[in-house]
């Protein structure tokens, strides 16, 4: 049984803290391990990035790319993972299909700009899908098998 006054840690595992500053016969006297004077002798320095004053590599590189304000950054689903989630009961399949109810069967982790659906996997299940976007393969799929998919017009604004 373990008790609390016979915890410890493992052997090793932790090492004492070098006393620095406290005379020659330490072997960390006097500088203290810094070296001598200089501004890196000092504390609270940290120049990361400087070169000296040449000019430094993240300056003398070009720019490069662009951020597009406009793009959009959809949760992309595949058939399979759906109809995973349906079979696994997670997803019921008289009710539509839409972003709320995919992040409430734990498909997808987190809302971005909205889902896509793709057509990779097989599905069977009859589903009405209400989402922002689907491949051509994924609504020929869903269709296939009886399924609707309706993309929803905030998407497309």
């Amino acid at each position: 049984m373990v008790k609390l006054n016979d915890l410890s840690d493992n052997p090793g595992s932790s090492k004492n803290r070098m006393r620095v500053g406290r005379g020659i016969g330490s072997g960390k006297g006097k500088t203290a391990g810094r070296g001598v004077k200089g501004q890196k002798a000092r504390t609270g320095v940290a120049i990361k990035g400087f070169e000296g004053g040449q000019m430094p590599l993240h300056r003398r590189l070009p720019k490069r790319g662009f951020w597009n304000p406009f793009s959009v950054d959809y949760n992309e689903v595949n058939l399979g993972r759906i109809q995973q989630a349906v079979e696994a009961g997670k997803l019921d399949a008289s009710a539509p299909v839409t972003l709320e109810a995919l992040i409430a069967a734990g498909v997808i982790s987190k809302a971005r700009d909205g889902v896509k659906i793709l057509g990779n996997g097989e599905i069977s299940a009859k589903l009405a899908f209400e989402v922002a976007a689907a491949s051509k393969s994924a609504v020929a799929a869903i269709e296939k098998v009886g399924g609707s998919v309706k993309l929803l017009a905030s998407a497309e604004a």
